[in-house]
């Protein structure tokens, strides 16, 4: 990890650089090309990071499968909310940039009101599946009882 920390630390002084050399109208190709890089890495570390998930689940299934979670269970487990709050807010970052560097604020209010909007339906639907699977165990709690 450190080393592409050092290479992310040189891409940016690269484009520090380029940006010096080249004056300000090349700075939002040089932004641009910077984000991509970033993004990138952004990628690969969340697909690493999601397949070792899925295969510890697959692992953890496979020893116990009354353990494993039902689809419907995981989807309003506080772990994929707080997977999809963390995966939003590091998209943020070159998206705000993106919208600052294309439109400047006007760029990055419209960025954020979209990100707080993905994530707003995102809670609604989660909490409704909560409530929802809350009803239906304590109708087939209440079954039991009868």
């Amino acid at each position: 990890m450190e080393a592409r920390d050092h290479e992310l630390k040189r891409d940016l002084a690269a484009t520090l650089h380029a940006r010096g050399e080249l004056g300000p109208e090349y700075e939002s190709a040089l932004i641009e090309s910077f984000l991509e890089k970033v993004e990138q890495r952004l990628d690969t570390t969340m697909d690493r990071r999601v397949r070792r998930h899925l295969a510890e689940q697959q692992v953890t299934a496979a020893r116990d499968p009354r353990s494993a979670r039902s689809p419907s269970a995981a989807g309003t487990a506080s772990g994929f909310g707080e997977r999809f709050g963390i995966v939003s807010l590091v998209l943020a970052v070159p998206l705000s940039a993106i919208g600052v560097a294309n439109a400047g604020i006007e760029g990055l209010v419209v960025a954020w009101m979209g990100i707080v909007g993905v994530n707003a339906v995102h809670a609604a639907r989660i909490g409704g599946l909560f409530r929802q699977r809350e009803r239906r165990e304590a109708r087939e709690a209440s079954d039991w009882q009868d």
